[in-house]
């Protein structure tokens, strides 16, 4: 399977959310706004990529490159599949918010409502802000609106590391809960818990029938191994990563999003209750 790998920035000041307007390169093409985005060049880490492509691309200096979220999509391309994942950063500029568009851009704006702006925006740029700023208005129907379809948070708890563990899950649609739930485990580690709830949350998915999901879990360890950013290396879970990767060509589209434990307290709750009512009999 091909993959795209992307590293895209998030600026905002009071005025709004900060695009750019791409080159039009060829006569013909589109005309499209975008955030900050670049490729990653051999031996850089992807904060360096996303600072030297702002600054190459815009003339600003990022004073800090934040991570905020890693996000893939399976689309299809011929007779295949892309990958596409973003690594999305935070950016805080200091001092005043200038740019000087070079390159790939010809002009900014700032952007407060991309709904009444009706700006073109790029697939890479509409995709981001569709998970992470909320939906937006947009003429295409790709492997990115899992941000507008079913949501799937899971988590896994172990009380020990390893001990007595769960699995939950929690099934949204468009916010509204429509499904819960959670099991035991036996006795496993923290990491194994995580991966058996993904991979229930993936499971429960396609015995439902749905093919756009945006799986959700409280481990940054899980998503970015999951999105291809971290690598396996623990013997435990590789056996089921490989179950859960295998099972993805099931659906359309898919992604895996990270968010804090607080953001994810119904599918921790169905875990731990999980394993409350083994340890009570």
């Amino acid at each position: 399977m091909k993959q795209r790998i992307r590293v895209v920035g998030i600026i905002k000041n009071e005025e709004g959310t900060l695009v750019f307007k791409r080159s039009r390169g060829r006569s013909e093409a589109p005309v499209f706004w975008e955030l900050p985005t670049g490729k990653i060049k051999f031996g850089e880490q992807p904060e360096e990529a996303m600072a030297r492509s702002l600054t190459e691309y815009t003339g600003l200096i990022a004073n800090s490159v934040k991570l905020k979220d890693v996000i893939t999509f399976l689309a299809p391309e011929g007779a295949s599949q892309l990958s596409n994942l973003y690594i999305i950063y935070e950016l805080n500029i200091e001092g005043e918010l200038k740019p000087t568009p070079r390159d790939r851009y010809t002009a900014y704006k700032f952007v407060k409502d991309f709904v009444a702006a009706h700006t073109h925006l790029s697939e890479t740029t509409t995709s981001v802000l569709e998970i992470e700023e909320g939906k937006i208005a947009t003429n295409h129907t790709t492997a990115r609106d899992t941000a507008n379809g079913i949501t799937i948070n899971v988590d896994g708890a172990s009380r020990g590391n390893p001990g007595p563990s769960g699995i939950g899950y929690c099934i949204y649609d468009n916010n509204h809960i429509i499904e819960r739930g959670g099991e035991f485990i036996g006795f496993a580690t923290s990491r194994l818990a995580e991966y058996l709830a993904m991979r229930k949350g993936v499971e429960r998915a396609i015995e439902l029938g749905y093919k756009t999901v945006k799986f959700v879990s409280d481990s940054l360890m899980v998503v970015n191994q999951l999105n291809g950013v971290f690598s396996i290396k623990n013997q435990d879970i590789i056996l089921v990563y490989q179950d859960i990767q295998g099972k993805l060509d099931q659906f359309e589209a898919v992604s895996f999003s990270h968010v804090s434990r607080s953001q994810n307290m119904l599918a921790d709750a169905e875990a731990n209750a999980a394993i409350d009512k083994i340890l009570a009999k």
